[in-house]
């Protein structure tokens, strides 16, 4: 099938030399069909990326080389990857980072994939003042990160229940060069947290337990922790907003992203803690995805 004998083969013994090698072209051309087949949704754009990422160069010098033979060892990388695509693996996992705002990350499969939709909870932080910000369930820290990487002289904690997430979330601190103004705490959201903040940032687990199943192949190579809170999606908030007043100033902000239909339910959740000025914040798909409320000042 589409020459995948060559790299089997080259598994189980060497391949000196191969009369009819494939050409990088020719290479694409079998990787996006095997991918268009599995119904992946941008087999064309995959495939370039995993096939620029084997052969070592940027993405958009591609075209310099769709002529060039590729040998038998750099063939069997990329068939292989784009079998592991076909099952549903993420490009992120695949070629090792994901480009999030203006900044790329580390991805593993320690850390759930850092999304185009949570560039909103972004927008909406960085459109309010601040100097401290407290991310809860930081993961690989593309909320926290960004926000000091753009916000000179801010400080911030990520807390988060994975110190597996936290090694990664560490080195992708180092690659921004903000590691001196932020530390990573192993917490249970607010368990281990001190201090008060004028920013508390959060993309908590919010798929109910109850609609795990159905969700796409893809999902399922990322830690189920950071996916579902196995109750019905609303629990993390729940312990969230009841404990946010406490951790920020007066006139500080909680953002938190959501699940395209939990708006009105968060937002309630946003009123009974005594938050003020809660408002829905839209993706561009226009579905609610970030909902934000203020720590009320004191009146004298």
């Amino acid at each position: 099938m589409i020459r995948l004998w060559r790299w089997i083969i080259s598994i189980v013994r060497p391949v000196k030399v191969d009369p009819n090698p494939m050409t990088v072209q020719q290479a694409l051309a079998a990787g996006t069909a095997i991918l268009k087949q599995a119904d992946i949704p941008d087999p064309a754009r995959d495939a370039r990326l995993l096939m620029a990422a084997c052969l070592g160069v940027d993405a958009g010098r591609l075209t310099l080389h769709v002529q060039d033979n590729m040998d038998a060892a750099a063939e069997a990388v990329f068939m292989a990857d784009v079998q592991r695509r076909a099952g549903g693996q993420p490009m992120s996992h695949l070629l090792g980072y994901r480009d999030f705002w203006s900044y790329r990350f580390k991805v593993t499969p320690d850390v759930l994939d850092p999304r185009p939709e949570t560039e909103t909870l972004i927008e909406a932080a960085l459109a309010q003042p601040f100097d401290s910000v407290l991310d809860l369930g930081t993961g690989s820290g593309c909320i926290l990160l960004t926000l000091l990487a753009e916000r000179g002289g801010a400080t911030g904690i990520g807390a988060d229940a994975s110190p597996a997430a936290l090694h990664i979330a560490e080195q992708n601190a180092a690659e921004l060069g903000v590691a001196d103004r932020c530390a990573l705490e192993v917490s249970d959201w607010y368990a281990g947290v001190e201090g008060t903040y004028d920013l508390i940032v959060s993309n908590p687990p919010y798929i109910a337990a109850d609609e795990m199943p159905g969700l796409t192949a893809e999902l399922f190579h990322e830690p189920r922790m950071a996916l579902t809170d196995e109750a019905d999606g609303r629990s993390c908030y729940r312990i969230i907003t009841a404990g946010a007043r406490a951790h920020l100033v007066q006139g500080g902000w909680l953002m938190v992203e959501i699940g395209p239909t939990q708006g009105a339910a968060v937002s309630q959740l946003f009123d009974a803690a005594g938050l003020t000025d809660v408002q829905i914040r839209t993706d561009l798909d226009g579905r609610d995805r970030v909902v934000i409320g203020q720590n009320p000042q004191q009146t004298a």
